[in-house]
């Protein structure tokens, strides 16, 4: 069960010749792809493109109907490697997935298809996730584009463009026999627009055609010495041809003014911002209108070099606004203009950050220091405008201000009692070293668990302490959660420690979908789904795999939890040891019976809600189970007592009632604080009947202690 669901907007998509189509980014993007006759689409969720992969799959009835084949993959390695049906047969294909992490998945098929060349068009979405919110290591696609010759386009931020850009990307890449990257920063996934749609195209050669019609061409094989071959094919057939291509159709963009001694050279994906920096700088208005020359480069790889002298040979500077380090699209037209000696100073990286997002403060600031620098009489025409930024001091008052808000476990996670137990093992037996993977799980390395050593990738976590598998006095620890047990750890984790004994500890997070990544149906989610095959057993392939020791627990059961992980970290049997940690993600069962319940309520019908709190008198004000559990829902309040300063803990109506904040005060022998409640909704008659006896009995003891209380007292006093 995704995060969100697309049913109603994909109705859309069913849009003919002329009618206006509104909605974001990704919804475009499916779109454009149905109407460039597409026949097979795969991919990897990842932000930011997870919600494209939504979209695809909530469509699945509307791709049936052209024809077109989908696939949610287990990895980005196998989208990738989809791609061979275009090499030999025209067929169009689209595949998806986050990069850079994805693109280093999916780089040994990529490699082949960019080598081989394709026949029909192959596109390659990617979700550029560079910046300030993204969640990986901060690279580009740009040098992947290079090192396998594979053409990368990175499309003005607005719905024609982006559809343009995937109509043309089919043509480009059939143009010139070569795969093509559309590139596609969270806010182009996101941007709400509106764009003239086209009819949606059923292929004309469909798969089964070339099922049943098999061509075998031996040149296309990437096998000496068709590989050699294919190296000179990519320089002296692919790239001129793609150059053509590329220049016959304009796609890359000449904005702005036409004349002035400046211009501005961007990657398309930034031109939003770049015309927002102008207008806060009075250089252009709301509309994008400047004077100033901009070369919008909506192709990055291959450059053009007849466009790229031709928009420098009579300009003084030009501003390159190129995101990211190295600066690859800088050097390479600084070595076009010294190559045809023209002088134009490319300003880049001296007046830009060198790392970092180029936010609208970050571009501000450097189209004035540049203008300032080459071109003043700009700004004394402009209105004069302060520039966006802050002080030190306000900088600083800021950070005092607003309080620090790190990503962490959602209200309710089953993964947050795994590492509850893991901080009480610890306590038993003495620190360890755990190694992380990739998932919601990577959470535990911040407050309040401080947990984690390293992380390597997707699946990688018990991988990524295979070296350490030596005779020690103690174990260590990996994680690893279903998602990346099924795209990448089965083997690569489970596997190697099968095939080189390890006799380390690996604990599977088993909460049922693809959590992270906005939760997706996976191979051992429960609910059925109708496309897919489900309801696969974690333990089942870890027992074919070879593994022996291997237990499943619940992972609200905290006890449980940390008497299962104590014995596999302190075992004599030697080997891999396995605990596969199960319950449903809280966000998606959530998402399931909110609903259902809500309707109950409304319908009148009982409906029991569990809750959880904690009593204020018998609270010590501690706060361990805090510092041990960290659940939002789990905070502090003032204290009661008049006589007591310290706060004490409290459940705030955000709890779900996993009763994970009990199980660990349980667990680590706390305070008998917390207690269970039982809310009901639309009470029956012997629910009422018995909550009034309830209160008269709690009454009648409550009366009677008052009155020992008081009478002890007035002795106290005589």
């Amino acid at each position: 069960m995704a995060e969100r669901s697309f049913a109603k907007e994909v109705q859309h998509l069913r849009m003919g010749d002329g009618e206006l189509f509104r909605g974001e980014g990704i919804l475009a993007v499916t779109k454009a792809l149905l109407q460039s006759g597409v026949s097979y689409v795969g991919g990897y969720q990842g932000a930011p493109i997870s919600h494209l992969m939504d979209v695809l799959s909530d469509a699945q009835n509307i791709l049936g109907e052209l024809n077109v084949h989908f696939e949610a993959s287990a990895s980005e390695a196998s989208a990738a490697a989809m791609l061979a049906a275009s090499v030999n047969y025209p067929l169009r294909g689209a595949v998806t997935w986050k990069s850079t992490v994805g693109t280093n998945v999916a780089s040994d098929a990529l490699a082949n298809v960019a080598s081989s060349g394709v026949k029909g068009g192959a596109l390659i979405i990617i979700g550029e996730d560079y910046g300030e919110g993204s969640s990986i290591m901060q690279e580009r696609s740009h040098a992947f584009a290079m090192k396998s010759q594979i053409w990368l386009l990175d499309p003005r931020p607005n719905l024609p463009s982006i559809v343009e850009a995937v109509e043309r990307g089919f043509e480009l890449s059939e143009a010139s026999n070569t795969p093509v990257m559309l590139e596609l920063r969270i806010r182009a996934c996101h941007v709400s627009g509106s764009f003239t749609a086209k009819d949606n195209i059923t292929p004309s050669f469909t798969l089964s055609d070339a099922m049943e019609n098999p061509t075998r061409d031996y040149s296309r094989v990437v096998l000496p010495p068709s590989s050699f071959v294919h190296e000179i094919e990519k320089v002296e057939q692919r790239w001129p041809a793609a150059i053509d291509y590329i220049k016959k159709h304009k796609l890359n963009e000449f904005l702005g003014g036409h004349k002035g001694k400046v211009g501005i050279i961007v990657q398309g994906g930034l031109y939003n911002s770049l015309i927002r920096a102008l207008e806060l700088n009075g250089l252009a208005d709301s509309f994008g209108e400047t004077d100033i020359p901009i070369y919008c480069l909506n192709v990055t790889y291959p450059p053009i070099k007849d466009e790229v002298k031709g928009f420098c040979l009579d300009k003084k500077a030009v501003l390159m606004i190129e995101e990211g380090q190295p600066e690859y699209i800088e050097q390479s037209f600084n070595t076009i203009l010294r190559n045809a000696d023209i002088q134009t100073k490319i300003i880049g990286k001296e007046m830009l950050p060198r790392a970092g997002e180029y936010t609208g403060q970050v571009l501000q600031e450097a189209i004035r220091k540049f203008i300032e620098a080459y071109a003043p009489k700009w700004l004394r025409h402009a209105p004069s405008l302060p520039v966006a930024q802050l002080t030190a001091e306000e900088k600083l008052s800021v950070a005092q201000t607003v309080p620090q808000r790190p990503a962490g476990f959602c209200t309710g996670c089953p993964e947050r009692p795994v590492f509850s137990a893991m901080k009480l093992v610890q306590k038993d037996i003495g620190e360890f070293h755990v190694s992380c993977d990739i998932g919601c799980h990577l959470f535990s390395i911040l407050p309040p668990f401080d947990i984690g050593n390293t992380t390597m990738g997707y699946g990688l976590g018990w991988a990524g302490a295979s070296a350490l598998n030596a005779d020690a006095s103690q174990r260590t620890v990996s994680i690893m959660g279903d998602g990346g047990f099924w795209h990448n750890g089965l083997t690569s984790g489970v596997g190697n420690a099968v095939f080189n004994k390890n006799d380390n500890v690996l604990v599977i997070i088993d909460n049922g979908y693809a959590a992270a990544t906005g939760g997706q149906d996976i191979l051992s989610s429960r609910p059925g789904n109708k496309t897919k095959s489900t309801n696969n057993p974690i333990a089942k392939a870890v027992r074919g795999i070879g593994v022996e020791w291997l237990r499943e627990v619940n992972t609200y059961n905290v006890g449980e939890m940390r008497k299962v992980l104590k014995d596999a970290m302190t075992t004599a049997v030697k080997g891999p040891k396995v605990i596969v940690a199960q319950s449903e993600c809280m966000l998606n069962r959530q998402r399931r019976e909110k609903p259902i319940r809500a309707k109950a309520i409304k319908d009148g019908k009982r409906v029991v809600r569990t809750r959880y709190g904690v009593d204020p008198d018998t609270c010590t004000g501690d706060h361990s189970c805090i510092r041990i559990s960290g659940c939002p829902s789990l905070t502090i309040r003032d204290n009661p007592d008049p006589l007591r300063d310290d706060p004490v803990a409290w459940v705030n109506n955000d709890c779900v009632g996993c009763g994970v904040c009990g199980e660990n005060a349980h667990a680590a022998i706390l305070c008998p604080s917390f207690f269970r409640a039982e809310l009901i909704y639309n009470p029956s008659f012997w629910d009422t009947l018995m909550a009034r006896i309830r209160g008269e009995v709690i009454a009648f003891f409550q009366k009677r202690d008052d009155k020992r209380r008081a009478k002890y007292s007035f002795g106290t006093a005589l």
